[in-house]
């Protein structure tokens, strides 16, 4: 079959026709060989945000903002969204803008849903979200800064302002004078510091000997601390205990009325015994005293020998 002129030409216009169609919608940001579907997503404020921006998953360019909108009833803004359809996400998922970084401008992501599992199709909205990027980070770290900065000046201000009223001219003769009294208190320190450099220099050898002093008696020290550990002090101790423990179990022995010294303590019969002996002995040296001749008895001529008498009676007599 033979394909006349026409045939061609009518071919070549149609390709071309096709062509620039094509080439319109992809510089469009739109290809035509991929299927789209249009999700809408409502936003109070898309400061940033242009036409074109990019559309991500994860960080993967998935579409792009097709147009945005303003709702006359509502005053909010409406962005249409490109999607490739070969990136299915659920209805649940959240369309967020974020700032990319200081230069790129604003873009739009997607957050899927995995746990839904309730697909997204053409023509659904979504819930919005916008994230704080970078600036807007550094404009609310810069803002409290910015207060705080402000307040300092005015402080600042404050104390000069009250600073130059306190500093009127009296006040600063007086400054003056403290000055040059402190100049001449650091000169007086400064003397001082040399007088005692002097006498410092004067008596190094004396200083010196009393270092080697302090330096002996701490070598003498560490001798008797060695002595002192290398000393059974332990054992001393535990004997010590034990003595202790003895004369403790000894004195409750005496408490007791254990014992010889024991019953001697605790024995009232000995205490009577001791006092009527006292007693007796006590009568006995009277009597020696008064009749001396009835114990020593010397007689050359046959003298007759007195009867006894009791000590008793005789020192009633005497008394008498």
């Amino acid at each position: 079959m033979k394909i006349t002129k026409e045939i061609k030409t009518g071919i070549l216009i149609l390709s071309s026709i096709a062509l620039f169609i094509w080439g319109y919608s992809y510089l469009k940001g739109r290809d035509l060989l991929n299927e789209y579907k249009i999700i809408y997503v409502e936003y109070d404020n898309v400061e940033g945000l242009a036409l074109n921006a990019p559309l991500t998953i994860n960080g993967l360019v998935v579409g792009k903002v097709s147009n945005i909108t303003l709702q006359n009833t509502s005053g909010k803004l409406v962005v249409e969204l490109l999607v490739k359809s070969n990136f299915p996400f659920s209805k649940s998922s959240i369309v967020a803008i974020y700032e990319p970084g200081l230069i790129g401008g604003k873009q739009i992501q997607i957050i899927p849903n995995f746990d839904d599992k309730n697909l997204a199709v053409n023509g659904d909205t979504l819930k919005s979200s916008v994230k704080k990027g970078l600036t807007d980070l550094v404009a609310d770290k810069l803002a409290p800064l910015q207060e705080k900065v402000e307040k300092m000046i005015l402080n600042a201000d404050l104390l000069f302002k009250n600073l130059n009223d306190v500093l009127d001219t009296k006040s600063k003769e007086n400054l003056k004078s403290s000055i040059s009294n402190l100049n001449e208190t650091l000169l007086g320190f400064n003397t001082a510091a040399k007088n005692a450099n002097s006498i410092l220099a004067d008596n190094k050898s004396k200083i010196d000997g009393t270092l080697s002093n302090l330096n002996k008696v701490s070598y003498d020290f560490t001798k008797i601390s060695d002595s002192l550990s290398k000393a059974n002090l332990g054992q001393i101790v535990k004997n010590l205990e034990k003595t202790l423990k003895s004369v403790d179990k000894l004195m409750s022995e005496v408490q007791s009325g254990k014992g010889t010294f024991g019953k001697m303590i605790k024995d009232e019969s000995l205490y009577n015994n001791l006092d009527k002996t006292s007693r007796e002995l006590e009568l006995l040296l009277q009597d020696v005293r008064i009749n001396p001749t009835r114990y020593v008895n010397v007689s050359f001529f046959g003298k007759k020998n007195i009867p006894y008498k009791s000590a008793k009676d005789t020192i009633s007599k005497t008394k008498n």
